[in-house]
């Protein structure tokens, strides 16, 4: 049974609206306030929360603050942030490289929300997922496990995608909201079984070459390799132009829930996208009414740190408003925006009543696996939304 929309058309007028205006349409941002920005990070180096980051602010369709902070990497050698540092997106991957490749094969009618996974992927119906859809999938609320065993992954990607077709639900769909990197993993196999092409291609084709995203991808070049920060360890040494998520290393470095890389500035191109309505210098990615489709929220049932029963929301690979909101800060309005997080250190927000989206970019994995940056997502979208003007 399909969700039912929490958010309502009153929250979705004013960003039709702005899809119309120029760029100049709102131009004001308080720029002092911004400034601000600049004291929550260095504050956060000095905590040991990350070794550097890199900020960027997009307002009424312009870049209104863009910055980079401490270090690239500490180990082996030290190497000063850059703002075209290139960033292990880990699940920024969901909404950016696999969400948007499912929404444009529902804008070009060969998939649907409603779809039963098994119609694209028959495998997939063992042990009681006969009734779990694409959009349980994007909703998190198919009753897949969080992460399945990484030994499950020992014998290659064909082996490993059998044993995901295999698994067992740990709820009925429909009934709870927990966060999966499964269920992209299934996503990122029905974007390949429906358009014949795997989901890295699929999205560089579809969304990062239309929108000039040049440094976004996945499995970087040697080249893009030499501005890539490294991330935590694996098997004794630093991380660095491979994806740090374990699983989707194992599946070659492309999955639909973890391995893409971008930079700031690309990311600034995607949010701006999304903020007109799907289109940017020219180039359409996606209709206005899938945008729509793509952002709105979905009231999801969430299980409360006391064990009870509570409401949340989630759109079609975003997060709306659940424990994951820390991007969306103090003051941004709830239901009204929407981002993601990536265990790495990175996230973004994207407020349309505003006109504005919050990129923090940071590597807070490297180099030992033990920064956090929730704390810094929260404060530094606070100042963003104070500087546009919320209370």
């Amino acid at each position: 049974m399909s969700s039912k929309a929490v958010l309502s058309w009153l929250y979705f007028v004013p960003f039709v609206l702005f899809c119309g205006q120029s760029a100049a349409f709102g131009a004001d941002i308080d720029k002092a306030k911004l400034a601000e920005i600049d004291t929550a990070v260095e504050a956060a180096i000095r905590r040991g929360d990350c070794p550097g980051a890199v900020v960027l602010v997009v307002h009424a369709d312009a870049v209104a603050y863009r910055k980079a902070f401490g270090k690239r990497a500490v180990k082996p050698d030290a190497v000063d942030m850059t703002p075209d540092t290139v960033f292990d997106m880990a699940s920024l991957t969901k909404p950016v490289a696999t969400g948007t490749s499912v929404m444009i094969l529902i804008q070009q009618g060969k998939l649907k929300p409603e779809d039963l996974v098994s119609k694209h992927w028959p495998e997939f119906a063992a042990n009681g997922k006969d009734k779990v859809t694409v959009e349980h999938l994007l909703l998190h609320t198919s009753g897949l496990i969080a992460d399945n065993a990484i030994t499950d992954y020992a014998d290659g990607r064909e082996k490993a995608l059998e044993r995901v077709a295999a698994l067992k639900l740990q709820a009925p769909p429909g009934t709870r909201f927990v966060y999966s990197d499964v269920g992209f993993i299934v996503l990122g196999v029905l974007v390949e079984r429906i358009s014949g092409t795997p989901v890295d291609a699929f999205a560089k084709k579809h969304v990062f070459e239309p929108l000039k995203m040049a440094d976004t991808g996945y499995t970087p070049s040697a080249e893009l390799k030499k501005r890539v920060a490294p991330t935590g360890q694996r098997s004794g040494k630093v991380i660095l132009g491979e994806v740090h998520d374990p699983r989707a290393f194992k599946l070659g470095g492309v999955a639909g829930h973890a391995g893409l890389f971008s930079t700031a500035d690309d990311m600034a191109r995607y949010c701006r996208m999304l903020l007109r309505g799907g289109e940017l210098d020219g180039a359409r990615v996606l209709d206005a009414k899938t945008v729509k489709l793509f952002t709105e929220a979905h009231a999801v049932p969430v299980l409360n740190k006391d064990k009870t029963e509570g409401k949340g929301a989630r759109s079609f690979g975003w997060d709306v408003d659940t424990s994951y909101s820390a991007p969306r800060g103090d003051l941004f309005a709830k239901g009204e925006g929407y981002g993601h997080t990536g265990f790495t250190g990175t996230s973004c927000w994207i407020d349309p009543g505003t006109k504005t989206a919050v990129i923090v970019l940071s590597n807070r994995v490297h180099p030992d696996d033990k920064g956090n940056v929730t704390r810094l997502r929260r404060e530094v979208a606070t100042i963003v939304a104070a500087a546009a003007g919320k209370k």
